[in-house]
C-alpha cells in the first residue's frame, strides 16, 4: 500500500529476482488510486514513470504484470482519493484511508457520478498510453473486490461502467486484455456487478477465495472451496476464470512475534507454515483439475515490521503474514511447493474435467442464481462436494 510513496527500484529488482527464481511468473500490482490520480483531471507523471520502470524490470526477469486500477479496497481498508469522498461522515463497514489518515466519510459512487466516471476514464487513457505495447503487460484489472467500496444501483449501471473503462483501456492501449477482480461476496450477495456483467465485457474473469472467511464453510482450510468458486464464476459469466487470490496467513517464524495485545486483536486465524504448504499444494492441484486459467497467491511477502503500525496492519494483524516469503526474504515451505508445482510438466497444461462440470450444473439455471444467491451457493457447494467425494 505504501510502495509508490517510497519507490525503490533496487527493492523491486530484488523482489522480481526472487519471484523469477521461484517460477512465479505473473505479478499483480496495485496502482494506489490516490497516488496515481491525486486530482480528477491529473494523473501523476512520476507514478506513471515508476510504473514503466517496474514493467521494464519485469520484462528483464521474464515476468508479466497485471496492474490493478482504482484501489480501492485492500486488506480491510478502502484506499480512496480525497476528491472521491463526500463531506458528510458515514459509519460504514470499512474505514477509508486518504491523505495519510483513517476516516469514516461517505464515498461518492462512480457508477452514478458522471464526474468521477470521466475522471476514471482519464486515468485509464493516460495509463494505457504509457503502457501500450509493453511486452511485460499481461492484462489490466479494473478493481480489487470493488463491491467493498462501491455498488452499482442496478446491473445496467455496472455494465456501462465496465464498458467505458475497458473500452478506454483497449482504445488507447492497443487492445490489451481487461478483467475485473471479484470475490466470494459477489456470489454470496447480489451486488449488481457479478460474473454475468463482467463476462459480457471482460476478456476473462477473476475470483478470490478464502474458506476461513466464509460462514457457510465448515472447514476453514477446505481447499475444495476454491475450484467450486471458480467453476460457479465461469458458469455464471461464460468466460474462463483466473483464480486471482488464494492464500493462508501463518504464524511468524522469525522475530518480531505478535505481542499478547496483538494476538487478542487478531480478526483471523493463523496457521503454522507446514499447514500452509499443504494447503497450497492441495489448492493448486484442485484449481488445475477444475480448469482454471491459473492461480495467484496472496501474497508475495509478509509485511516489513516497520509497517505494522500503519493501516491496515495495525487494525488487522493477521494481514501481516499472508506471504510466501517471510519479511526478511527467506522462503516459507509454501514457496517451495509452488516452485515444484511450476516445474512439473503437468502444471503447464490445463485439464478441464468437463464431464464433472456438466454433471453437477447441467440442470441448473444461471439466470436463477441471484434470486437467492447465498442459499444457492450453499446448495451447489453441497452438491459439488458430494460429487467430489464420490470420485
Amino acid at each position: 500500500m505504501y510502495w509508490w510513496h517510497r519507490f525503490d527500484v533496487n527493492e523491486v529488482r530484488a523482489d522480481f529476482e526472487k519471484l523469477a527464481e521461484y517460477e512465479l511468473r505473473l505479478v499483480r500490482i496495485f496502482l494506489l488510486w490516490q497516488v496515481f490520480q491525486p486530482a480528477p483531471n491529473r494523473v501523476c507523471a512520476e507514478a506513471l514513470h515508476d510504473l514503466t520502470v517496474v514493467a521494464d524490470l519485469a520484462g528483464e526477469y521474464g515476468l508479466f504484470l497485471m496492474p490493478t486500477l482504482f484501489c480501492g479496497h485492500m486488506s480491510g481498508v478502502n484506499w480512496i482519493p480525497g476528491w472521491v469522498l463526500a463531506e458528510e461522515s458515514s459509519r460504514q463497514r470499512f474505514p477509508v484511508f486518504t491523505g495519510g489518515n483513517i476516516h469514516y466519510r461517505k464515498v461518492k459512487n462512480p457508477y452514478t457520478d458522471e464526474g468521477i466516471m470521466r475522471a476514471q476514464e482519464t486515468f485509464c487513457r493516460e495509463l494505457a498510453r504509457v503502457m501500450s505495447g509493453h511486452p511485460a503487460l499481461f492484462a489490466y484489472d479494473l478493481g480489487n473486490e470493488s463491491s467493498n467500496c462501491f455498488i452499482p444501483p442496478h446491473r445496467e449501471a455496472g455494465r456501462l461502467w465496465l464498458e467505458r473503462m475497458a473500452g478506454t483501456l483497449k482504445t488507447y492501449g492497443g487492445g490489451t486484455r481487461v478483467t475485473f477482480g471479484m470475490h466470494a461476496e459477489d456470489l454470496e450477495e447480489d451486488r449488481a456487478l457479478g460474473p454475468q456483467e463482467a463476462g459480457a465485457v471482460c476478456d476473462f474473469l477473476c475470483m478470490h477465495g478464502y474458506p476461513f472467511y466464509l460462514k457457510w464453510v465448515d472447514d476453514p482450510l477446505d481447499h475444495e472451496v476454491l475450484p467450486f468458486l471458480g467453476a460457479i464464476t465461469e458458469w455464471l459469466g461464460q468466460k474462463p476464470v483466473l483464480f486471482q487470490e488464494f492464500g493462508i496467513p501463518t504464524f511468524p517464524a522469525i522475530s518480531p512475534f505478535l505481542s499478547s495485545e496483538e494476538s487478542i486483536r487478531l480478526r483471523g486465524r493463523l496457521w503454522d507454515e507446514e499447514t500452509g504448504a499443504v494447503y497450497y499444494s492441495n489448492s493448486l492441484e484442485r484449481l488445475k483439475r477444475e480448469g482454471m486459467l491459473g492461480a495467484m497467491a496472496w501474497c508475495y511477502g509478509d509485511y516489513a515490521p516497520d509497517l505494522w503500525g500503519h493501516p491496515p496492519l495495525l487494525e488487522n494483524p493477521h494481514e501481516r503474514f499472508f506471504g510466501l516469503f517471510r519479511h526478511d526474504g527467506t522462503a516459507k515451505p509454501a514457496a517451495e511447493v509452488i516452485r515444484r508445482f511450476a516445474e512439473t510438466e503437468s502444471a503447464k497444461a490445463v485439464l478441464r474435467v468437463t464431464g464433472q462440470q456438466i454433471l453437477w450444473l447441467k440442470d441448473e439455471k444461471p439466470e436463477a442464481f441471484y434470486t437467492d444467491p447465498l442459499a444457492n451457493l450453499k446448495r451447489l457447494f453441497a452438491k459439488y462436494k458430494r460429487l467430489t467425494h464420490a470420485q
